[in-house]
């Protein structure tokens, strides 16, 4: 770019001698480090004559919004007295994730909360946290695996196939799904998230956009799973028409691969330059959606959300083709994401780290353990816990303790037991890490209501 831009080129064209300089200074390191001086310079001043030209440009527009209406940055302090929440099953919940929520709705922007019988401590806000914010979006309430997901497809394949077919369906898993950081499939399919406007308007994103088309159809190591089961319909009036049963089941769980953790990684360093707050909940920061950085985080989540949901649908797609039929029904819902929703009267951020989203009448699919059956639900609505549910079983060993504890021959004795096969999966998702499932539904009976169950069988995990 031959000379490097400096403040003093910016005060030269007429900018301010404040913040907006060190802003406009960032924008061009990040995002335009091999443009020329001169191009810069002529945008610059455009800018500078008409920021209101400006508003929502990926890179201008910061610095326009630096020019008009800068973002004040002060020190927040906790307020005394928390915002109301609940706590469902707390006689099952460790202190610290409590301890967690507690902090989180003494926040300024925080408005109500509440914890979900399968939470545990996290980063940030626990996971089983729900927290509703005015106007303002946490990132790490939302967590680094955006738009994380459950998927579900059912198949009027008779529930034998599973003994029948194992080996094919095994081999199915081991050869067609793909897991961990550097696994992609060697035939890549294309997708309509792709085309979205965000994949060229956001810069960040539009770094990214290779390698999420990379990663479509794969899964992250830790707890994501995809899983051929049984699926029992307990319902004889359910919505799909399913006769009461036993059929053959697929259900994913993972969520938006290397796109998510980095858009995560982005806005959780922005928000917390933004909005400083005393050190023991500074990973709560949050960005005001009336800023650059905020409109344009909730854009990328939003885009983040819609790329899981991507990666499940070609997930299953591929595997439909290799079963040779196709799903009767498909649930699926997010978790790790904020949504726009009504709270007393007004509209919120609702936060949901590790919750499923439990509107009355809303399906939602909450698993166990790879020993334990998930269960097919139907949202309440309840008020109380901002229309949310548990999104597992929930974890009653850190991945630390579990390799403490546990060993593969006794892991491998409860998959026997249980006629369990894995392939992969390591000693930190043992089945004995999770909590009962059976306590976590006795303590969500006014969240949801049970339609029915899927039971794991062929287990695929990150090596």
């Amino acid at each position: 770019m031959g000379k490097k831009l400096s403040g003093k080129d910016l005060i030269k064209l007429g900018f301010p001698k404040n913040n907006s300089i060190n802003i406009t200074l960032g924008q061009i390191n990040r995002y335009h480090k091999r443009v020329k001086k001169e191009q810069i310079l002529r945008e610059a001043k455009k800018v500078l004559l008409h920021p209101e030209n400006y508003k929502g440009d990926g890179v201008w527009g910061k610095i326009a919004e630096s020019l008009v209406d800068r973002v004040i940055v002060k020190k927040h302090a906790l307020k005394a007295v928390r915002a109301p929440f609940h706590i469902y099953g707390e006689n099952e919940i460790e202190e610290q994730a409590k301890y967690q929520l507690y902090d989180a709705l003494k926040l300024p922007v925080s408005v109500a909360g509440a914890l979900m019988p399968d939470a545990h401590s996290g980063y940030g806000l626990p996971i089983g946290g729900v927290l509703a914010t005015k106007n303002s979006v946490i990132p790490y309430g939302v967590g680094v695996d955006i738009g994380c997901r459950m998927c579900l497809t059912i198949y009027p394949i008779p529930v034998s196939y599973l003994k029948g077919k194992k080996h094919q369906l095994s081999n199915i898993l081991s050869e067609h799904t793909k897991f961990g950081m550097r696994e992609t499939h060697q035939i890549k399919h294309d997708h309509e998230i792709f085309e979205r406007d965000e994949f060229n308007d956001i810069p960040l994103v539009k770094r990214l956009k290779d390698k999420a088309y990379k990663q479509l159809g794969t899964s992250g190591g830790g707890n994501h799973f995809v899983e051929f089961g049984s699926v029992s319909i307990m319902d004889a009036k359910n919505e799909w028409g399913l006769k009461s049963g036993e059929y053959l089941g697929i259900l994913s769980h993972s969520g938006s691969r290397g796109l998510g953790a980095n858009i995560a990684k982005h806005y959780t360093y922005l928000a917390t330059k933004q909005c400083p707050l005393p050190k023991h909940v500074q990973h709560l920061a949050w960005l005001d959606l009336n800023t650059h950085d905020g409109q344009e985080y909730w854009l990328a989540m939003n885009l983040a959300g819609d790329y899981a949901k991507a990666c499940h649908d070609d997930i299953h797609a591929r595997l439909a083709k290799l079963l040779d039929a196709k799903p009767v029904v498909k649930i699926d819902n997010h978790h790790n994401f904020a949504w726009k929703q009504d709270v007393n009267g007004a509209e919120c951020i609702v936060h949901r780290k590790g919750a499923t989203p439990a509107a009355k009448g809303e399906l939602g699919i909450i698993p166990g353990s790879m020993t334990a059956p998930g269960y097919i639900v139907k949202g309440l609505g309840n008020t109380g816990s901002l229309n949310s549910a548990s999104h597992g079983a929930g974890r009653l060993f850190s991945r630390r303790k579990c390799k403490e504890t546990f060993t593969r021959s006794e892991i491998k004795k409860q998959l026997d037991a249980n006629e369990v096969s894995l392939i992969g999966g390591g000693i930190d998702e043992a089945p004995m890490a999770y909590k009962n499932i059976e306590k976590v539904m006795a303590n969500q009976q006014e969240l949801v209501e049970v339609l029915g169950t899927f039971t794991p069988k062929i287990v695929r995990m990150d090596k």
